[in-house]
């Protein structure tokens, strides 16, 4: 069974890619699993990719494991795309996520539910070689609700509301969640990906 380092140590992430790659023929192993503290790997990329690709080279280098990263975040159309690959820091520390809530509602003050339209985006890298990897990217299309609500999930999930869905991300069961999310989406294109690869 191939291993797999997911360079992550978000619980909610971890816990979303177990749940759809588990009945894969992988071990799927957490950073924590290999390094105590868990180090803190420098994102200073302009893209998700770049960011997924930085993370899942480091990994690789350090454990010569398969290391899959993904970069996600939210894209917002009123604001231009923010904050985009600033998702985790847009209120400026990292993973403040109730920080990060109040800021987007302060941006997006007055501003109708017309206005709001939204989508999570998912860049993910699989690095299985010195000179190798591949690559998938999903996307959930929804609006930005007017107060947080929910309890499941993380980040902006308690204000997402996905498109078609009366709820919010935060609302709804993981598996629900992980058949409509941005990073089930790219995990699901990535699974074909893994599958055509000799493991």
């Amino acid at each position: 069974m191939k291993r797999i380092v997911v360079a992550s140590a978000n619980k909610g992430k971890l816990k979303e890619i177990w749940e759809i790659l588990s009945d894969m023929s992988v071990e799927l192993v957490s950073m924590g699993d290999l390094w105590n503290p868990v180090p803190d790997i420098e994102e200073n990329g302009t893209t998700f990719f770049d960011n997924a690709f930085i993370k899942a080279t480091w990994v690789y280098k350090k454990s010569g494991m398969w290391s899959l990263a993904d970069d996600s975040g939210l894209e917002v159309d009123f604001l231009n795309g923010e904050p985009g690959v600033f998702s985790a820091r847009y209120a400026g520390k990292q993973g403040d996520s109730a920080a990060n809530n109040r800021k987007l509602l302060d941006a997006l003050k007055d501003v109708s539910i017309e206005k709001r339209t939204a989508r999570f985006r998912c860049v993910i890298v699989l690095k299985t070689g010195e000179n190798s990897f591949v690559t998938a990217d999903g996307t959930c299309e929804g609006t930005i609700g007017f107060a947080p609500s929910g309890n499941e999930g993380f980040g902006y999930d308690p204000l997402f509301i996905p498109a078609g869905e009366k709820h919010t991300m935060a609302e709804i069961s993981s598996e629900k969640k992980n058949t409509i999310s941005h990073r089930g989406n790219a995990l699901k294109k990535l699974r074909e990906k893994i599958d055509e690869l000799s493991i």
